[in-house]
């Protein structure tokens, strides 16, 4: 007898073993998909916020004309980076790439000094940039404004497209993730069937017999995530290693909701799942056992 117990408590001890294995396996997955679709929020301001947009400054612009503009354009909301080329710096870096010194020929620097800025990544679009051009056309210094309109409406339709797959693939694996949560847990429920049904012959209430399936269920929920967490983590450090500037689009607060949103998924869906199970279990009468 003593043989048995032994035997029926190690199937149980292994029986919760592999529930937490594959528990946290199901929540390794729901978390990629979190941190991708953060990452991909995170990516696309980037992205958006590299895009630059250069002013022309008419020919008879000074130097302290210049820096004023400056002051003016730090000013403007949708500016997040700034950047002045005067003529003569313009001229050295195209005779750089030209190989030749242009006003040798000319007689004269051709070139006029610009301004090169970054927008904030909600700016960082075809309709804002267009009444943005438009008011600082209005100002007699700025002479042109030029930016790469073909390029910000694939960047901006490419970003939406793959945000709203992501979406989806969350939701759908958040299905999913349930779906195989939900049958593991109820085999290891099902394994305990007897125990709920003699406990009910003996007058317990429902509320006594799901309660410690329920604590059992929050601490695997738990333990799961906080299992599903040092995988995700070791991986984000496996990737930083190999490439130390994916920390500029991979932040803090991406890793913190991503473990977050890993910890309560396990305790919610497990307990849910628990839940579940116990009460389908409850319903049966004792001939139903026998045939699940």
């Amino acid at each position: 007898m003593g043989k048995k117990k032994k035997k029926n408590r190690g199937r149980s001890k292994l029986q919760l073993v592999t529930l937490c294995i594959s528990t946290s396996l199901v929540l390794i997955l729901l978390g990629m998909v979190v941190f991708t679709v953060f990452t991909a929020k995170d990516l696309s301001s980037y992205v958006k916020e590299n895009l630059t947009v250069t002013m022309a400054l008419a020919e008879d612009t000074t130097e302290p004309e210049a820096q004023q503009l400056m002051e003016q354009l730090r000013a403007r909301p949708y500016i997040s980076n700034l950047e002045y080329i005067n003529k003569d710096s313009m001229l050295a870096e195209q005779t750089v790439e030209m190989g030749i010194d242009p006003s040798e020929f000319a007689g004269y620097n051709p070139f006029f000094a610009m301004v090169e800025f970054q927008l904030k990544a909600e700016y960082a679009n075809s309709d804002s940039l267009r009444w943005i051009s438009q008011e600082l056309k209005r100002n007699a210094k700025i002479d042109e404004v030029t930016y790469p309109q073909d390029l910000i409406d694939s960047v901006n339709n490419f970003l939406t497209k793959v945000g709203i797959v992501l979406l989806i693939l969350a939701a759908l694996l958040l299905f999913v993730s349930f779906s195989l949560i939900n049958n593991t847990v109820r085999l290891g429920i099902y394994a305990r069937r007897f125990s709920i049904h003699t406990m009910k012959l003996v007058g317990a209430s429902w509320g006594f017999i799901r309660a410690p399936f329920i604590r059992q269920a929050v601490v695997l929920g738990l333990v799961a995530g906080i299992l599903a967490c040092v995988v995700l983590g070791i991986g984000v450090y496996v990737l930083f290693t190999y490439e130390p500037d994916v920390m500029k689009v991979i932040t803090w607060r991406v890793l913190f909701i991503t473990g977050c949103a890993v910890l309560v998924c396990g305790v919610i869906i497990t307990t849910f799942c628990s839940w579940l199970s116990v009460n389908r279990f409850l319903r049966m009468k004792a001939g139903e056992l026998y045939k699940h």
